[in-house]
């Protein structure tokens, strides 16, 4: 056999090793340097770039990096560029494990393809299996057209994903960009929606689709921009007006969640002192009931070293919810705030104190309930809105949770909105007032108008007369003590002493089991 018969020779394994080199850092590259000074001229930060902030220092281990589209048609068969616009893996964030994809806008404008879709597929399968967060960094222009209707079961495939991990591991979308159709559905579907001002937007249908059917004109920003979905639609959780610090925020929020739902919630050592009186609460909470103040206040003072995560600040703003450490322990804190509308729950509030409950409650965040409510609020337009349905979300939310439940009443409690607060009539574990509780059906004033309407009207002097019913009123059915007398409240507090008493209470409660009766799943209000 002559030389030029004999078999070729293999390339040897440093050959390969090589290539293999060479082909990754083609992928870690991307299409081109353009492509990334357009995405940074846009503000905006690479795939690469944003995980890199996520994810602590060199902890990233990405899969599927040689990933590429198999399809054909529409010039797609000569541009089948490496990951296929989506980088995927796991690292740590504070040393735990977190799952991670995030669009490539720089490669089909971060479109979601088939071999795009089974990327996230595997990565959300990965996560579930693993108990770990799943966070996803969204900049994509929707689904590729050139796939046709594989592009849509890819999307299909993540919904379905999103929904069988709900209350399993925490799912955070980050919006870093656009988010067109039915793409959106997928980060309404998550726990948290984090998003940046001017760069990032949501929509079902775009500024060009609703002028053609309404007429109506509008910006992407004013249609499903930041500030929109923070403030107006209750989409979003937070907004920020950069991207590194809405990926700070993130990390913060991870360092505050288990893993998944066997686990519980990090604890971190704590030098505030768990017996720390808080004296200023005497004075920063008016004892007149008509009187507005701020519960964030009343929140600092008693949380550990005064720092706290309030969920969705821009959103109904009569209620405040907040994630953040009594003596180390995460809890969850829902407050009426007096401060915005009275304090009263309406529509929103319930919607938004109802979806933070059942978060708490999936992953096992004991809940403090802070009550200041005069009640719902009235209105033809809250009725007509469906108030009653709504606010039964938050009612089925209290009476299905079985995590720890303390309730404190600081002043009034009226009507309904007090039983809805996480009364002890509904499964709270303990229910504590301050000294300047006032629990009621309504407030004295209404009260005595109702009860002695026809005495006040047959009165000589009718506004001495209903002065006097009223404070009648208020000595027989309205003193601090009422409600612990019957029972219905365990313990009368200084408020001073509010932060040790909590501190103990959630210790006692750390070990609280609930049996839950068998069933496929309840039918809550939607």
């Amino acid at each position: 056999m002559s030389i030029t018969d004999a078999a070729p020779i293999p390339p040897r394994t440093q050959e390969r090793a090589a290539e293999l080199a060479e082909i990754k850092a083609q992928a870690v590259a991307g299409p081109n340097p353009l492509a990334t000074e357009r995405q940074h001229a846009k503000g905006k930060l690479t795939a690469r770039e944003r995980i890199g902030l996520l994810l602590d220092e060199d902890s990233f281990h990405e899969i599927e990096a040689l990933r590429r589209h198999r399809a054909t048609g529409f010039g797609l068969a000569g541009n089948r560029p490496y990951t296929d616009g989506v980088v995927t893996g796991w690292g740590t964030v504070e040393g735990r494990t977190v799952f991670v994809y995030a669009h490539d806008f720089r490669i089909f404008g971060g479109a979601l393809g088939e071999a795009h879709a089974t990327k996230i597929h595997k990565v959300m399968d990965l996560a579930e299996a693993a108990g770990a967060p799943l966070v996803s960094l969204n900049d994509g222009a929707g689904a590729r057209i050139q796939e046709g209707v594989t592009a849509l079961a890819g999307y299909g495939g993540i919904f379905q994903r999103n929904t069988r991990a709900s209350g399993v591991i925490p799912q955070i979308s980050v919006m870093l960009g656009p988010c067109a159709g039915g793409a959106a559905y997928s980060p309404a579907l998550t726990d948290f929606v984090f998003m940046v001002r001017e760069t990032s937007q949501m929509f079902i249908t775009g500024p060009d689709v609703v002028q053609a059917v309404t007429g109506e004109k509008v910006s992407m920003n004013g249609l499903g921009g930041a500030d929109v979905h923070a403030s107006v639609s209750g989409v979003a959780a937070f907004s920020y007006d950069d991207e590194e610090s809405c990926l700070a925020d993130v990390r913060h929020l991870l360092s505050l969640l288990p893993s998944n739902n066997r686990e519980t919630a990090p604890r971190q050592p704590c030098d505030d002192p768990a017996d720390r009186r808080t004296e200023s609460l005497l004075h920063l909470v008016p004892a007149n009931p008509n009187q507005a103040y701020d519960i964030r206040g009343v929140i600092e003072e008693v949380v550990d070293d005064g720092d706290y995560f309030e969920v969705q600040p821009g959103w109904a703003p009569n209620v405040v919810c907040a994630l953040a450490r009594l003596d180390g322990h995460v809890t969850g804190i829902v407050a009426n705030q007096p401060a915005a509308l009275a304090g009263v729950l309406d529509i929103r509030a319930s919607e938004k104190a109802a979806r933070f409950v059942q978060f708490c409650d999936a992953f096992s965040i004991p809940l403090i309930t802070l009550v200041d409510v005069p009640g719902f609020l009235p209105g033809v337009d809250q009725e007509h809105n469906g108030i009653i349905r709504h606010g039964a979300k938050l009612l089925y939310a209290y009476c299905n949770a079985s995590v720890p439940r303390i309730q404190l009443i600081l002043r009034k409690a009226y009507g309904g909105a007090y039983i809805v607060m996480d009364s002890r009539s509904i499964g709270a574990d303990l229910s504590l007032a301050w000294p300047t509780n006032e629990i009621a059906v309504m407030g004295a004033e209404g009260a005595a108008n109702v009860i002695f309407r026809r005495e006040i009207a047959a009165a000589t002097d009718p506004d001495a007369e209903r002065a006097q019913k009223i404070k009648e009123y208020e000595t027989e059915l309205m003193h601090p003590y009422y409600a612990a007398e019957r029972g219905l409240v365990d313990d009368v507090i200084d408020p001073a002493e509010t932060r040790s008493v909590l501190i103990g209470a959630l210790d006692m409660l750390r070990t609280k089991y609930t049996d839950l009766p068998s069933r496929k799943h309840g039918n809550p209000p939607v």
